[in-house]
């Protein structure tokens, strides 16, 4: 199915002294692989309706074949069947499923041949193109059924235009939810719920309670109030055995006639056998249906308030425009680029479009915690931190101030309350967590960076202490017999007797080797300033990384590796370094091969340098990672089509391209990442190099262009190359950050963005990085990065290269390296 970008959507304009920045976005990027009209390999977005950060996004859920983990994420699929109308949905995730209810489904036929407990009789192909905007979606089923979509933070606003002369129904599914068909103990399941219509039946109260999914969690209990612009002339609440048919839950009949449902008036509830509970409306005059549904964790007179109040309007096209001019002015007139006729268009698409998707999850649920109560801030949806620390939320940090504080209080808050901070949280839950406590990394980098406001920072310090010190319970989730992975850090067994995780007694001994060192670096610089007693004790355990390099480790010419280690100090000594196996959870490293996580020690890149044989050796290693036909591993969904070494789909390798600016050679850098953006990055429906992770991948694109990099759990930024001849970045709420570029010429994509010098807020600046407080405070209180750029590959550069702030030698091996 071939679908249209945003630009094809022509909505009421904004007022004439607004730039309608959401014209350039295309809410497509991602929505498919590198299989024409099949998810697989994609980006996993969310295709729909929603508002920044929003609790409600409204869209499709499809089912796609041929089946893998990864297609049905964000409910959208190319060209899946549709089997619901939902009003949750995650964006960018790789791993299982989540959500996809409550739901709505059109239908013009409800006769003998559709059985409402079987979903494929009655799901739908779709026909024509599929169109979205910033706050739009439209489609048209193949049943004849035009759908357009919009959205509102708690509520979602449906169109259905019926063909005429045909039945008209909608069916409301309390039972419906994202499966996961291919494993069927980490697929979600209903757990019961409750509908009843109201006396002209023009509405519907209720709840549905699904649990597991990703994360394995426990019940998530929606609250719904639904409202049409009409009263049917017929509406019917049923009930019925709970046959999901893909949920092992329940099911005590694999191969056995699936029961048709009971009519039951004007209510039905679950009751103890969890049957499935919805209704039928059914309307005989009218040819356009209108539905607006609000939804609540707390109540359904919470979820009706939402209705009334964010959807006053029956107009789908004046409920985008809202949607549209919150994201206008909360997300993307936050940075701000020419955007006349001579404009590149393409650069603009990339831009507003990244920033789009980087602000789809985690969800803002303030006021809408059903876990205990508490004056701070909620937030939902953290999935994962794995992936959000490594750029994105140091960009939150400047453009979104008040939403990030307002995470870090939430993240701190659940920490006071539940025990734990997440790595990964979904429906109300903790877990999973791929490799450290990589919560430690957000709060370190918001620390650093002077992040204060209503932040309990005695409370953040004690829960980042608590991940480094306490083991938490096992919690017997089946893709890992070896530690917890709900919370927490699961090998502490090992990295406190032993300094790191080993091969013998626990898994991806190599990744969380390397994280748990950055974890530890980020608790000692909060306890810098919380607890300056404990600082050097968090300091040297973050040297830990270097008890897992192996001296002697050889691949590709190379020698010294990052490599599994057993407990009695032996390594694995014939660990293939190019090839993690299935790079999952039970293997030695997770999502990346040892050649890879060699890279990753932001925090003493000195040190690395050193063990790799100095610097000339650690740029020919470096080199080598971005030839073609490197890799040794097939990464699946995670690098589809990607053939170096360097993984640019996958979260530790974001910062590999820039490690040349540790040498004096940012031209390097600027050489290497430009290539991977315009190899990788394009505006089409397949656009980025694999799932977008909750907008990791996006924002890597975001950064790249802004021409600056952050190095997290620091207040470093690396120097690199704007996109764009001038920027203005709104920071710290109401400050200008302007980057300007002097000779930007890249017309021909070769020459005019290599950097002949710098200056900082008037000041001639001879290095290729800078920290938040340079410059008076450049990236607090704003200012100017002026880039002068030319085609000549320049080591412009004179002074310190960038800094290692968790720099110390650790004895390798006896060596005395």
């Amino acid at each position: 199915m071939r679908m249209l970008d945003a630009s094809a959507i022509i909505v009421s304009s904004v007022a004439a002294q607004t730039i309608d920045f959401a014209h350039f976005v295309n809410p497509f990027i991602g929505s498919e692989g590198a299989i024409p009209g099949y998810a697989y390999g994609g980006g996993d977005v969310f295709v729909g309706a929603t508002v920044p950060f929003g609790m409600v996004k409204l869209g499709l859920d499809t089912y796609e074949e041929p089946i893998n983990q990864s297609a049905l994420n964000g409910g959208y699929t190319p060209q899946g069947y549709v089997t619901g109308i939902s009003l949750m949905h995650e964006s960018g995730t790789g791993g299982g499923p989540k959500y996809g209810f409550p739901a709505e489904m059109p239908l013009t036929s409800i006769d003998d041949d559709v059985n409402l407990l079987d979903n494929r009789t009655y799901w739908q192909t779709r026909v024509g193109e599929d169109v979205a905007s910033v706050g739009y979606f439209r489609t048209h089923l193949g049943s004849g059924i035009k759908v357009e979509l919009s959205a509102s933070r708690h509520a979602g606003l449906h169109h259905y235009t019926f063909p005429a002369g045909s039945e008209k129904n909608v069916l409301v599914d309390f039972s419906h939810y994202l499966p996961h068909p291919t494993r069927s103990w980490d697929t979600q399941f209903y757990t019961g719920g409750e509908i009843e219509t109201h006396p002209n039946s023009s509405t519907y109260t209720g709840h549905t309670s699904v649990a597991g999914g990703w994360s394995l969690g426990s019940p998530v209990t929606v609250y719904v109030c639904g409202e049409f612009d009409q009263p049917p002339n017929e509406a019917q609440a049923f009930k019925g055995r709970n046959t999901f048919p893909t949920s092992r839950h329940f099911r005590t009949f694999d191969n056995g006639t699936i029961p048709r449902p009971t009519f039951t008036g004007s209510s039905a509830k679950s009751g103890p056998m969890n049957d499935r509970v919805g209704a039928v409306f059914t309307w005989s005059n009218a040819t356009v249906i209108k539905s607006r549904v609000g939804i609540s964790f707390m109540s359904v007179e919470k979820a009706c308030a939402y209705k009334n109040s964010e959807l006053s309007s029956w107009s789908v096209d004046k409920t985008a425009q809202t949607a549209r001019d919150e994201w206008n002015r909360d997300v993307f007139s936050k940075i701000r680029v020419d955007t006349s006729e001579a404009a590149n268009k393409t650069r603009l698409a990339l831009l507003y479009s990244s920033l789009y998707f980087m602000h789809l999850i985690p969800s803002e649920r303030v006021g809408e915690n059903p876990l205990w109560k508490s004056d701070e801030p909620y937030w939902d949806d953290f999935y994962t931190m794995w992936d959000l620390f490594r750029n994105q939320v140091s960009l939150w940090h400047l453009i979104q101030p008040t939403y990030y504080e307002s995470m870090i209080r939430a993240l701190i808050d659940m920490f006071r309350n539940e025990g734990y901070l997440p790595d990964g949280r979904s429906g109300n839950y903790n877990g999973l967590v791929q490799g450290g406590s990589n919560a430690d990394n957000v709060l370190a980098d918001a620390y650093v960076k002077g992040l204060r406001g209503g932040i309990n920072w005695t409370d953040g310090y004690a829960a980042v202490k608590k991940n480094a010190d306490v083991l938490p319970f096992f919690d017997q989730n089946p893709v890992d017999p070896q530690g917890s992975l709900k919370e927490g850090r699961s090998a502490l067994d090992d990295w406190i007797p032993l300094g790191y995780v080993s091969a013998d007694r626990n898994t991806r001994a190599v990744s969380k080797t390397v994280e748990y060192s950055l974890n530890d670096f980020a608790v000692s610089q909060i306890a810098a300033g919380e607890a300056p007693g404990d600082s050097d004790l968090y300091f040297r355990k973050s040297g830990g990384w270097q008890l897992s390099w192996d001296i002697r480790a050889t691949s590709r010419n190379f020698t010294g590796f990052v490599m599994p280690r057993y407990a009695n100090g032996t390594f694995h000594e014939t660990y293939n370094i190019t090839n993690c196996g299935d790079c999952n959870w039970s293997d030695e490293s997770y999502e990346g091969t040892a050649f890879e996580y060699s890279f990753v020690i932001p925090h003493d890149v000195e040190r690395v340098i050193e063990l790799m044989g100095g610097a000339h050796h650690f740029e020919q290693r470096l080199d080598y990672v971005f030839q073609p036909n490197t890799s040794g591993v097939d990464l699946g969904v995670n690098g589809l089509g990607i053939t170096t070494i360097n993984n640019v789909a996958n979260e530790p390798d974001f910062g590999t391209p820039y490690l040349y600016n540790y040498l004096n050679k940012q031209w390097k850098s600027v050489e290497r990442s430009r290539q991977l953006a315009n190899d990788f990055y394009f505006n089409t429906s397949s656009g980025i190099p694999g799932n977008s992770d909750a907008g990791a991948l996006n924002c890597w694109l975001i950064w790249q262009m802004l021409g600056i990099y952050p190095i997290v759990t620091t207040p470093v930024y690396l120097l690199e190359s704007p996109w764009f001849s001038d920027v203005n970045i709104t920071v710290n709420d109401n400050h200008t950050l302007r980057i300007r570029a002097e000779g930007l010429d890249d017309g021909d994509g070769e020459q005019g963005y290599y950097v002949q010098g710098v200056r900082i807020n008037d000041q001639e600046w001879n290095k290729n990085w800078f920290e938040h407080e340079d410059a008076g405070g450049i990236m607090k209180e704003g200012g100017e990065i002026l880039f002068r750029l030319g085609s000549e590959q320049k080591v412009w550069e004179t002074g310190d290269v960038p800094p290692s702030p968790g720099h110390q030698v650790v004895d390798v091996g006896g060596s005395g390296i």
